[in-house]
């Protein structure tokens, strides 16, 4: 039975991922920040057939540890502080878990279990503001928040130990992904859940920043295949992951509100507090190189991932069966 490590594995990613592995008849192993209480939302229906262990990315011993005490096959580096408004306000708390959290975990695979093959969680913020459109794995970066300029530290450290400890060490720079499972504060969530808000009649306006920013949305639960196809290859080589066609906020709000028959344009309210310091405009993967190396493709469209997301929230909050405050649908 082959034996893998997540580090974030109660976020979005890493729930789907746990489960993709099961599937495949893995012991999986999630590590996570040892609380006074737990977040389990996600997992909370795998739990029983999981490997919890407390470690942390601000802490190297913790994590050699767990590393030497498993002896994992697959190490999955999902972890980090994502949310990228956050990264602004708290730009050091950012690159100590985006950035140097990476180094810790590669220190840990490279001195208790070299063997193992790591995938680190890239993201095409790095890409920021754009060289050159579609982004490919030969573009230039230009990251435009300390999310991004993290998260490139965590990539070329990533292939710093590849090549100079001979490491099976790969990143995915993945295009955004979603799912019903995606934080509250994310865009694509906020936007799902305000609309399940105003159609219950709990609100009826939704305040937003900036509707002409363009991403290349997936589903979360097709891009962990990607994640796992890269550990499975001859040689390690990273891979941009996305689906190759762009969307703007704007399309995406139309999509959400028309999903429960509502004009967007009756309901949503424009608020500056919402734009970024450095915007990033327009973000669209060339994920050729995936779709022939590694036979990957995204199985989800974007108007079905949209109208997954509206209708897990809208059942969230049918007053008939509402759960607890703040829980997450999935």
């Amino acid at each position: 039975m082959p034996r893998a490590v997540i580090t974030g594995i109660t976020g979005q990613d890493g729930s789907y991922l746990a489960e993709f592995l099961l599937a495949k008849g893995y012991e999986v192993v999630g590590v996570v920040r040892r609380t006074s209480h737990h977040s389990y939302e996600r997992i909370e229906h795998l739990v029983p057939r999981v490997r919890i262990e407390a470690a942390d990315l601000l802490d190297q011993h913790s994590l050699t540890t767990v590393i030497r005490d498993v002896q994992p096959d697959e190490v999955y580096n999902l972890a980090a502080q994502s949310f990228v408004p956050t990264s602004f306000s708290q730009p050091v708390l950012t690159g100590e878990f985006t950035a140097l959290g990476v180094t810790r975990l590669l220190e840990a695979v490279r001195l208790a279990c070299p063997t193992a093959r790591f995938y680190q969680a890239s993201s095409s913020e790095m890409f920021g503001k754009v060289q050159e459109t579609p982004q490919s794995e030969g573009t230039p970066f230009y990251p435009r928040s300390p999310y991004g300029v993290a998260k490139l530290y965590g990539h070329w450290i990533t292939v710093n130990y590849r090549e100079s400890y001979n490491l099976f060490a790969v990143s995915g720079i993945l295009f955004n992904h979603e799912s019903p499972r995606r934080g509250i504060e994310f865009v694509t969530r906020k936007v799902t859940d305000g609309v399940a808000r105003i159609k219950h009649g709990l609100t009826t306006t939704l305040a937003l920043g900036n509707l002409e920013a363009r991403r290349d949305w997936g589903f979360a639960g097709d891009y962990v295949d990607a994640m796992w196809r890269m550990l499975q290859q001859p040689e390690p080589v990273d891979y941009v992951i996305g689906t190759g066609v762009t969307h703007s906020v704007g399309d995406l709000v139309r999509v959400a509100f028309e999903r429960v028959g509502l004009n967007w344009r009756d309901h949503v309210v424009i608020d500056e507090r919402y734009y970024r310091p450095a915007e990033v405009d327009l973000l669209l993967a060339d994920p050729s190189k995936a779709n022939r190396e590694l036979g990957w493709t995204p199985a989800t469209t974007f108007e079905q991932l949209v109208h997954m997301m509206v209708d897990a929230d809208v059942e969230r909050l049918n007053p008939k069966h509402a759960r607890p405050s703040g829980a997450l649908a999935g």
